[in-house]
């Protein structure tokens, strides 16, 4: 949808009135970013209201938002060191420190991506009856999701201090990665939304993509290094073709994302430049593209959900 604002509305409009019409558009249309703007108090009230539904008449509350990586770390604790002689971790850091932290970051991409990709037909009766800037309503879940994110952001902080403290073995340690943590970050909720774009526009169109997107998810966890490290996998490859395949394996953005995380708050050997400039490029190429699909589709949305 494009927006037309004139100051010569009809005569049965009050005086001093300015009238903004809404008009269809067809093919390739740029993303209004002056017009998102002036709706960002709405932005915000549709992220406050998912927060307190998703809360809403809850025995746990928020404590979901650290019960969820908390029980996954422990599952996978259990499994690795049943099933194998090392736990694929990186050396000198507890395996559960290193899988929480992976954690933190992959529960803020997953939940925003699951809640995103089906924000349209969840909120068909908004979109049906006013118009807004459509590409408010994938935002909203993405900027809902930092609550849970900041909330295991705590919680990591007191594991890697309880282990500090505990445990002599265990030296942590800051690093000048710290500053970089608001850059993974985004890159995390950057890459759930450029994907939540194209998978919400084709979940208004084709229903069957609700059923895609948890999929997705779980298959994407399997693909990015969260309950295993990048270097697990980059010492059981060729030498030969090591850096090129784990290159190519960057293609996933949240590889960086993670692994960045992991360098960030542990201190562990930096990964390659690569990674994270691979990375990088595919999201915002995965955002850029997913915001010109969502406005070419914008113009069906209140008719077919």
């Amino acid at each position: 949808m494009t927006t037309v604002s004139t100051s010569n509305p009809p005569a049965s409009t009050p005086s001093n009135t300015e009238v903004t019409v809404v008009k269809a558009h067809r093919g390739w249309v740029a993303v209004n970013f002056a017009e998102v703007w002036r709706y960002r108090e709405l932005l915000f009230f549709l992220a406050l209201r998912d927060i307190k539904v998703r809360y809403k008449q809850t025995v746990l509350g928020a404590a979901w938002a650290m019960l969820q990586p908390l029980m996954v770390m422990v599952v996978f604790s259990v499994l690795f060191g049943l099933l194998m002689d090392r736990k694929p971790t990186i050396a000198g850091i507890p395996y559960g420190i290193s899988t929480f932290c992976a954690l933190v970051p992959w529960q803020l991409f997953a939940a925003s991506l699951s809640q995103a990709g089906n924000s349209l037909v969840n909120n068909r009766h908004l979109i049906t009856k006013v118009y807004f800037p459509r590409l408010l309503t994938p935002s909203a879940p993405v900027l809902a999701a930092g609550v849970d994110f900041v909330i295991a952001f705590g919680v990591l902080i007191l594991m890697i201090a309880g282990y500090h403290f505990f445990d002599s073995s265990y030296q942590f340690q800051f690093s000048w990665g710290l500053l970089l943590l608001p850059v993974f970050t985004l890159t995390a909720a950057m890459t759930a939304l450029g994907a939540a774009l194209w998978l919400s526009a084709l979940n208004a169109l084709y229903r069957d993509f609700r059923y895609t997107i948890t999929f997705l998810v779980q298959l994407w966890m399997y693909a990015t290094p969260v309950v295993y490290t990048a270097g697990s996998i980059h010492e059981k490859l060729n030498p030969k073709h090591a850096d090129l395949i784990m290159t190519i394996y960057s293609v996933n953005p949240m590889v960086g994302v993670v692994e960045g995380f992991r360098w960030a708050m542990l201190g562990t050997d930096a990964p390659q430049p690569g990674i994270f400039v691979v990375s990088f490029c595919v999201m915002a190429f995965t955002l850029w593209s997913g915001m010109y699909y969502f406005k070419r589709m914008e113009r069906h949305f209140a008719d077919l959900v």
